[in-house]
């Protein structure tokens, strides 16, 4: 028996079996779905690199912190567009994917995910087991692991969240799509676990996630205009308000963090 399969037996040995998603097609999309009025990722059928959600482009905005990953970790495939994304945009960068859903795996193809290679690896696992099992080992982390019930528990505890610090390099940065009912709980956890001036959150303008971003080392003393001219020019000019926009923030949060600091002293 592969070890792979050993391993999604035992996470999911008296849990029931996961269930499984299906391949929706509809007025130029394809969606993934695990039930009718809810999708798990969505891509335009003609153009399946592109990065079609809001939440999933300003996740990226973490090249501002590490403009040239070499190696990239992501929680959660869905419709692999994150990953899609990084894989044709980011040459230079080793992506590794962990999903803990075979049959969400078993449908990459209907998205155009590329199949494994020297660059990119997909992984059936258990998302905090992958993360634990990898310390100091990532440039940039993206955590989208979601079921058809929202977060799962075993990705949302401060355990998950210390691991998450520890698998990131020492300049590291993480970042994590948060769409939950109490999006404070799982912020505080960030910030018990990097420190509260390692924790910046920002909302979706027009959904009802938020993005929090976590990291380790300190934020580079560079204005807004700086940051966004280190990252690549290609991803740079497929996402530029992303990156305006969540730049304006990073120095601002860096600002009031310093002005934190001094009122201390």
């Amino acid at each position: 028996m592969r070890p792979w399969w050993a391993r999604w037996q035992a996470h999911w040995r008296g849990r029931g079996a996961p269930k499984r998603p299906y391949v929706r097609r509809h007025d130029g999309f394809t969606s993934l779905q695990f039930v009718r009025r809810q999708t798990q990722s969505r891509m335009v059928s003609g153009d399946p690199d592109r990065l079609l959600v809001d939440y999933t482009r300003t996740m990226f905005a973490a090249l501002l912190w590490q403009p040239a990953p070499a190696m990239l970790g992501m929680i959660g495939l869905g419709g692999g567009s994150q990953a899609k994304f990084a894989y044709r945009h980011l040459p230079g960068t080793r992506i590794e994917v962990v999903e803990n859903n075979p049959h969400v795996v078993a449908l990459r193809a209907e998205f155009g995910v590329p199949a494994d290679d020297a660059r990119l690896q997909v992984v059936i696992d258990d998302g905090a087991r992958f993360v634990a099992s990898r310390p100091a080992h990532f440039d940039l982390l993206l955590v989208d692991g979601y079921d058809e019930h929202g977060i799962p528990a075993a990705l949302s505890s401060q355990t998950f969240y210390d691991a998450c610090r520890d698998a990131l390099a020492a300049d590291g940065v993480l970042a994590c799509n948060l769409y939950v009912r109490d999006p404070e709980t799982h912020v505080a956890r960030l910030r018990q676990a990097f420190g509260q001036a390692q924790v910046l959150v920002v909302d979706e303008p027009k959904m009802s996630n938020r993005v929090a971003f976590a990291w380790r080392g300190p934020l580079p003393a560079l204005e807004a205009e700086a940051l966004v001219a280190r990252v690549p020019g290609p991803v740079r000019a497929l996402l530029p308000d992303v990156f305006a926009r969540i730049a304006a923030r990073v120095v601002r949060h860096r600002t009031m963090a310093a002005g934190t600091a001094s009122s201390r002293n």
